[in-house]
């Protein structure tokens, strides 16, 4: 007899309540209980990855340990805790935030795989590729017989033997990409191997996990299973057809320079939407529809970028985190229990390293690829990341993975990820491929001084760009070709956004150029400049680029300095000028940048404080019309200073003038009271004579030269004497000169780093159109005073009113 009992379902929540006060509880209802979610999430995973960071692991490992602690794994086993923040009420809701957030990110995903790149794969990475592919996945579908006769009885076996698969085949593109960038090896031999693996492994794990979703349906026929991939390839088909005309036609209505219409934004974003529509309706999940969508938009130009900018922050810094969450409220580490649960972990995690590593590294080997080199290869090859989980997510809602299965596919993913960093580290270490006996010019001052001239030139952005070619024009002597090679190095910062992956493609080749010979080069306003230079000037100009967080890229700029034996460093300042003549920060960190470079740079280092040295643009080599001045105290870093305007005064447009300042003969000894350590040797008074002499003798030469000699009585004398020269073109100064004068002026300044002169032709307070250039010369130990002046101030002075 049939019962007429109605089962009383829970009401759906509302959105939002009345308030505290009125007596309602905020946590039942959907919005403010979300907003608690979202908050707990992201102050638990920045946590987390603030306390990894110093063992270098990606963020990815934070947010995947924030949602099992999250979840009934740690915090959800208090049943009070797991019932007022997460019930199983507000989980429609959560999945669904987590969802729309997972469906933009991989539109972003879509948007950072440039598919040329992948036609360009060499048959080396290539074949690993494959490798580190299809045996994973062999022995995938082996182990899922050993898992279907244990925990996972009863389940659709075609599906589950693929969703196994690909789970220990995957290998996560984005989270190589900044582990190789935080080991700086994005551009050695290996990181441009792996990640021209992993992009391929990246696009053939999508079409493995689209055939995964197509099995794994309900529908009981198998013609409903190939009608779904069939259905799924020809809108992928259709897309690829009627989809690029559009974006390239919105992409070339976005020019250089100019804001993005918001129409064309609105719509790329609405087209992803209806693209998840459809591929859901396909019945191959919503985020295929905006992967395909991602990878279809053109690379080039500000539209892409755009749409990165608009998404991208919102996305990956609120929404996806909670993907994370959701995948920690499925992984209850409780359910591995007994002997039989823990050795499938140990089974699971064994056979997905076996896999990758001994299947990279025996194709790695064939290909006649040095075992360390493999063998890196085949741990990098073995990170996990987003895409595991997704497809660990799919498999378990769609009912092929059960609890106790996904929990150990999910530890497998996390352990496998965390160890890559550790061993890679110990294990390999790129070669350098210089000895120290090779590297003989590491400054300016040489007595052949015939031999070519190194130097790397450092730029953040294009606002360093005109000022520095100047330089580099000012400094390339008599024009003689290949007297000068120029080092270009652009440091870009790699950080947590997704978007960082693109300039990973800026890296390919060897002495990291961050431009190509190919047509798509050509809207680079970079590039342009360089380019226009090298062909105009007789300079040698090489590019490179350093990627990597601001935290480290110092150790990119002298490993690099190191490896093409550079004789000096040029870095920008971390202030430019405004409209006003003053000088204000660009970004603090290039501080840091700038103090670690001073610190451990194996060749002399120049910081050049840009006030428009030449203007906006390129002064050609007959019109080029300077002076520059030489401010000479003594000491070693005033001889490198005046070694480099010797050099440019080689130029037929250079003008120099040296002013040495020497203590008068009645007031030595009472200018200032010092330490005998702080005043001249007699050897470095023997240099400074020698490399004076030096300086006459060439005068004698070329009528360019000028050079004058100051007694001076005080340092307040000192700085009259020093205005006197303000409407030249660049001053050039030691930045830690020696000698009384300097000790009398060498007191708390905002900018130590640029030591005392160089802090007073910065100040606000001394008024001048000039650039400078502050050298510091190389030695293998700096001195305990110059060392003392890159550590961070305990406070520092509003301006520099001791040297009036």
């Amino acid at each position: 007899m049939a019962s007429n009992a109605t089962v009383q379902c829970p009401p759906p929540m509302k959105a939002t309540s009345n308030g505290a006060f009125q007596g309602d509880n905020p946590l039942d209802y959907a919005l403010p209980l979300a907003i608690l979610q979202i908050c707990m999430v992201v102050v638990l995973t920045r946590l987390l990855a603030y306390v990894l960071r110093p063992v270098r692991q990606p963020r990815v490992i934070a947010e995947i340990i924030g949602g099992v602690l999250l979840g009934p794994s740690a915090l959800g086993r208090n049943t009070d805790y797991l019932n007022a923040v997460f019930p199983a009420k507000s989980l429609t809701v959560l999945d669904t935030l987590a969802n729309f957030g997972l469906l933009f990110f991989l539109f972003l995903v879509g948007l950072e795989l440039d598919l040329r790149t992948l036609r360009r794969t060499g048959k080396k990475a290539l074949s690993i590729a494959v490798a580190g592919i299809s045996l994973p996945f062999i022995l995938g579908i082996g182990t899922s017989f050993v898992l279907r006769r244990t925990i996972s009885k009863g389940v659709n076996e075609g599906p589950f033997l693929v969703f196994m698969g690909v789970a220990l085949s995957i290998t996560a593109f984005p989270v190589l990409a900044r582990i190789l960038a935080e080991l700086k090896l994005l551009t050695t031999d290996v990181g441009r191997m792996a990640m021209s693996a992993a992009a391929v492994n990246d696009v053939a794990a999508w079409i493995l996990l689209a055939l995964a979703i197509a099995l794994s349906g309900t529908g009981h026929s198998p013609l409903i299973s190939l009608w779904v991939f069939l259905c799924g390839s020809g809108f992928v088909l259709c897309c690829t057809f009627v989809m690029p005309p559009i974006f390239k036609w919105m992409a070339r209505r976005c020019p250089e320079g100019e804001p993005v219409d918001e129409m064309y934004i609105c719509s790329t974003l609405a087209a992803v939407l209806a693209a998840g529509f459809v591929t859901d309706t396909i019945g191959i999940h919503a985020l295929f529809g905006a992967f395909v969508m991602g990878v279809l938009v053109p690379k080039e130009g500000p539209f892409a970028g755009a749409l990165v900018e608009k998404v991208e922050d919102l996305v990956s810094g609120l929404f996806l985190p909670l993907y994370f969450v959701s995948s920690g409220l499925k992984t209850n580490v409780a359910s591995i229990h007994g002997a039989q649960s823990w050795g499938l972990l140990v089974l699971v995690i064994f056979t997905a390293c076996f896999g990758k590593i001994v299947g990279t590294i025996v194709v790695s080997l064939l290909c006649r690829v040095p075992f360390k080199e493999a063998l890196a290869l085949g741990i990098l090859m073995n990170t996990k990341g987003l895409v595991e989980l997704i497809v660990l997510n799919i498999g378990k809602d769609r009912g092929v993975l059960n609890e106790q299965t996904f929990t150990i596919l999910v530890l497998m993913a996390l352990f496998t990820t965390f160890i890559t960093t550790p061993l890679v580290v110990a294990v390999y270490k790129p070669a350098k491929t210089i000895s120290k006996t090779e590297y003989k010019h590491r400054t300016i001052r040489r007595k052949d001084t015939g031999t070519q001239l190194r130097v790397m030139v450092c730029f953040h952005s294009t606002r360093n760009i005109p000022s520095l070619i100047n330089l580099i024009e000012a400094s390339r002597g008599m024009g003689k070709k290949e007297v000068i090679c120029v080092y270009a190095m652009h440091l870009m910062e790699l950080s947590e956004r997704s978007s960082a992956v693109l300039m990973v493609h800026k890296a390919r080749r060897n002495g990291r150029p961050f431009w190509n010979k190919g047509r798509d080069s050509d809207s680079n306003q970079i590039v342009v400049a360089f380019e226009a230079f090298r062909h105009l000037s007789k300079v040698s100009i090489r590019p490179m680029t350093a990627i990597s967080p601001m935290s480290s890229i110092h150790e990119d700029v002298c490993a690099s300095a190191e490896s093409k034996r550079t004789a000096m460093i040029i870095l920008p300042f971390h202030k430019h000028q405004r409209l006003d003549g003053q000088l204000e920060t660009t970004r603090a960190d290039l501080r840091y940048v700038n103090r670690r470079v001073l610190e451990h740079a194996p060749c002399s280092i120049g910081l050049f404080v840009d006030r428009g040295l030449g203007g906006n643009t390129h002064i050609p080599a007959s019109n080029l019309d300077s002076v520059i001045v030489v401010l000479f105290f003594g000491g070693h870093d005033d001889h490198e200073a005046l070694a480099y305007g010797a050099r440019m005064a080689e130029h037929p447009g250079i003008n120099l003038i040296v002013v040495r300042f020497l203590v008068d003969s009645k007031v030595v000894g009472k200018v200032v009271s010092v330490d005998i350590t702080e005043t001249l040797t007699a050897e470095t008074r023997s240099e400074d004579e020698e490399i004076l002499d030096d300086l006459k003798e060439t005068m004698s030469k070329d009528g360019s030269i000028k050079y004058e000699e100051r007694e001076m009585t005080s340092a307040e004398e000192t700085v009259e004497v020093i205005k006197e020269y303000s409407r030249c073109n660049l001053f050039v100064v030691g930045r830690m000169s020696e000698g009384q004068l300097v000790a009398a002026m060498n007191k708390k300044s905002e900018c130590p780093e640029l030591g005392p002169v160089g802090s007073l032709l910065t100040s606000p307070e001394f008024a001048t159109t000039a650039s400078v250039l502050v050298v510091q010369q190389y030695r293998s130990e700096l001195p305990l005073q110059s060392l003392a002046s890159l550590k961070e101030p305990e406070s520092t002075t509003e301006g520099d009113d001791e040297f009036n």
